[in-house]
Formats: structure tokens, C-alpha cells, sequence
């Protein structure tokens, strides 16, 4: 079981504040706020729970623990685009081994001219930024495209 203080839910409130910004923006969806930090809240929670009903063999908490670490040391990057709007927006949020959020950055740029391009450019500038500001060599996205662009150029 995991100290409480691993079940801050701030970051998944970012994370849901982003995308409903993005949806406010894109899509011209409005989210009630109070509803949107309640879902955030009950996602995290479930992800914990999920994470606490799953047997862990003894002779797996050494690979586990490494795992926890290497995986909070990592920079998630995102962009967002519509072919229907003026511009793209770019994200990402840095953790260090201690899962605190450390770096964090978004920016709103001229439309790029497909989705693959926003998401690039933002891997492109986390990468630029974290050479300015941290340690972080590890980076994370959603986007497939980009997965497998980069495992198969």
C-alpha cells in the first residue's frame, strides 16, 4: 500500500483542467469546474485502487519499486490540434524520482498542419526545455503515431 501522500490528486486535476480547456477551445465544450475536479478526483482515486487490488510476489517488490521510480522520473508531453481552429496547444509536466511534480509548461502556437506535427513539436520543445532545467532523459506521450514513428523510423 502506498503512503498517502503518493495519492495527491493535483495532478490528475491539471491533467483533466487541460483537457477541458482543450475542449473549451477546440470543441467549444464547457465542463462545469466543480465537476471536473470531482471526476479527476474519483480517476485518481480508482487508479490507486486499481494498483492496490493487483497480488504483488514477494520476490517482486525490488523489480516493482525500481519500476515506480524509473517510471516517476519521466516527462509527459502532449499536443493538441483541430483542423477547424487558429492554433495548436503543446504541454508537458515533469516528475522527478520522488513523483513531485518538478517543471511543468504549455503553449499555444500557429495551427500546425496535422495532429503528428503539434505532438512532435511538443515532444521537441519538452526535450529542449528539460536540456535547460533538469535532468529528465525519459519522455511519455499518447500518441501512436509517434510511438511507432519513432520504435520504426
Amino acid at each position: 500500500m502506498e503512503p498517502e501522500d503518493d495519492r495527491d490528486p493535483y495532478p490528475w486535476i491539471i491533467w483533466y483542467i487541460w483537457k477541458a480547456r482543450n475542449d473549451k477551445l477546440f470543441r467549444g465544450i464547457d465542463k462545469d469546474p466543480l465537476e471536473l475536479v470531482r471526476y479527476a478526483e474519483s480517476e485518481c482515486q480508482a487508479w490507486y485502487n486499481a494498483r492496490e487490488t493487483i497480488p504483488v510476489p514477494p520476490q517482486a517488490h525490488i523489480a516493482e519499486e525500481t519500476h515506480a521510480l524509473s517510471l516517476s522520473n519521466i516527462c509527459m508531453v502532449n499536443g493538441s490540434w483541430t483542423s477547424t481552429t487558429k492554433f495548436s496547444g503543446l504541454g508537458w509536466v515533469w516528475k522527478d524520482i520522488m513523483r513531485k511534480i518538478q517543471l511543468m509548461g504549455t503553449m499555444n502556437l500557429r495551427r500546425r498542419e496535422t495532429a503528428l506535427h503539434s505532438e512532435l513539436e511538443a515532444l521537441q520543445w519538452t526535450m529542449e526545455s528539460m536540456i535547460q532545467h533538469s535532468p529528465c532523459q525519459r519522455f511519455g506521450t499518447d500518441c501512436k503515431d509517434m510511438i511507432a514513428m519513432i520504435e520504426q523510423p
